[in-house]
């Protein structure tokens, strides 16, 4: 069994996320999508022949797991329309067709590459080492025989050699760890996400180890990390998307997305400041078990997937200066040279519209002069703008 197949077996697959409220238009992911599945769809459909994730590819085109910024579903989806002729042009050079995508694939196809950047890379177990000593934290604790008694041997987390595992421990045992430093006068640590990812490297080897495929898939359940981020009560002193409490930051505001790791330092670091904006408002610091921080960390991360709701007006002025209406009817005009847009079928979500366009997009080889011809390219809140008009001839018909 590989890594992969392995981490599948041991957690549960990422399901469905519905709106934080009635301004969203669409769930996160769709009932059943599947970014595991969107691997072997990026395998059969022989995107890895010209695309790399983390290394692991062809040198072609961009490594598509070393694209760091946040990319909602309109993003990825715009990279995969705008680039469409150069990979039509490389496609043929390589004597492969243009695959053709059904709606579920593309579904799990752009799932997959949104959660390409979720799992931090491994972290140096040696910096950790050195860390675990800079950081004071053999002053309580051993590893390997060494370090101090006050709090417990640390040598048990390599059974688990996970990074969520590490990640609930270390808030649950927050508040006493704070107090244990207070009293002993060490100063409390700050961490940075790599240095904690090098820490988790020598506390569970495991998880740091070599690994036989990349993992891509949500270790939790987003629908029921939202609806523990509300039973904790976390969102009383914070908002996700602009919904929430307003005493501590929005967690998925201004287009941030952390890593696990990421979010497990900010959680560190922050505690005393939570616990104390806690205390007057009566609210018990939460023990999370390991599969509850794993369901809230995938639900916030997943939260930015769909960008805000198009525009129909505006998706019909994209249509019209892109010149897609001059092929096209969108009204029952006659005369057009390609289908009526307001019969289209199956264009019923936005993964449909996506596969739409890019099975019937007809590229134009380049001109005899060897120029290529335009190409209308979008960028992601036309391209959001574009399905909602898409979707209105749909229900409008």
């Amino acid at each position: 069994m590989n890594r992969a197949t392995a981490v599948v077996v041991a957690t549960v697959t990422l399901l469905l996320v519905w709106p934080l409220s009635s301004a969203s238009a669409q769930p996160v992911f769709g009932p059943g999508q599947d970014p595991l599945a969107g691997s072997r769809v990026f395998g059969s459909k022989q995107c890895v022949k010209c695309h790399a994730v983390n290394g692991v590819g062809g040198k072609v085109g961009p490594d598509l797991g070393r694209v760091a910024r946040p990319r909602t579903f309109y993003d990825l989806a715009t990279a995969m329309w705008n680039h469409l002729p150069q990979m039509v042009q490389r496609m043929d050079a390589l004597g492969i067709s243009r695959p053709r995508l059904e709606v579920r694939e593309t579904e799990d196809l752009i799932g997959f590459l949104y959660t390409l950047n979720y799992f931090d890379p491994p972290g140096n177990a040696r910096a950790g080492e050195r860390y675990f000593a800079e950081k004071r934290c053999v002053v309580c604790h051993q590893v390997g025989g060494s370090g101090g008694v006050v709090g417990p041997n640390l040598d048990f987390l390599r059974q688990f050699g996970s990074p969520i595992f590490i990640v609930s421990a270390i808030w649950n045992h927050g508040p006493q760890m704070t107090e244990a430093m207070k009293a002993r006068k060490i100063e409390r640590p700050a961490f940075i996400g790599p240095e904690l990812q090098d820490l988790i490297a020598y506390l569970a080897p495991a998880s740091a180890g070599p690994q036989e495929g990349p993992v891509y898939v949500l270790p939790g359940r987003a629908p029921e990390g939202k609806r523990l981020f509300r039973d904790k009560r976390c969102i009383e002193c914070h908002s996700v998307g602009g919904q929430g409490g307003r005493v501590g930051p929005d967690l998925v505001g201004r287009g941030l997305r952390r890593s696990l790791v990421e979010f497990a330092a900010a959680m560190w670091n922050k505690a005393p400041a939570m616990a104390a904006a806690m205390k007057p408002r009566e609210i018990a610091v939460p023990q999370l078990r390991a599969e509850e921080m794993a369901d809230i960390v995938a639900y916030l991360y997943s939260v930015g997937y769909f960008a805000e709701p198009g525009n129909v007006a505006n998706g019909r002025k994209v249509a019209s200066e892109k010149a897609c209406l001059r092929c096209h009817a969108a009204s029952g005009e006659r005369g057009k040279s390609a289908s009526d847009l307001a019969r289209a079928k199956s264009l019923d979500s936005p993964a449909a519209v996506i596969s739409a366009l890019w099975n019937h997009a007809v590229v134009a080889p380049p001109t005899g002069r060897g120029q290529k011809s335009a190409w209308p390219e979008l960028g992601a809140e036309d391209m959001a703008d574009l399905v909602a008009f898409l979707q209105s001839l749909r229900v409008a018909r």
